[in-house]
């Protein structure tokens, strides 16, 4: 069994900054790629970032040069520092992540709970 559990949600001026985490907990052999999505009302579930156990980092555009995606391999937890945020970065943001565990050898994708990114203008 496998859980994510995201921290560092909350409510926050437009132009301010929040620090996103998540960590991987359970019967982990490895993390390999780790990620946040994000949520609007009415809108699909898309990607934010991404980051490979090697370091190879994406961005979804819109948030290209504000936001920053880090990883820590040893506490199989991942970041996601938001800044200069806008009304349109609300949503709720999910973890994602390919574990494999101890007992399956094979990468399975898991989801956290998500948490919730209000920006008001």
């Amino acid at each position: 069994q496998v859980r994510l559990a995201e921290s560092g949600g909350g409510l926050v001026q437009a132009g301010g900054s929040l620090r996103l985490s998540c960590a991987a907990s359970g019967n982990i052999f490895s993390v390999d790629t780790m990620g946040w999505y994000r949520q609007a009302p009415g809108k699909q579930r898309s990607l934010v970032a991404s980051i490979t156990s090697g370091g190879v980092i994406n961005y979804a555009d819109s948030v290209k040069g504000r936001f920053t995606i880090s990883r820590d391999n040893a506490k199989n937890t991942v970041y996601l520092q938001m800044n200069s945020l806008k009304p349109e970065d609300t949503a709720v943001y999910y973890c994602n992540a390919d574990v494999m565990t101890v007992v399956l050898h094979t990468p399975l994708n898991y989801w956290g709970r998500g948490t919730q990114v209000t920006v008001s203008s």
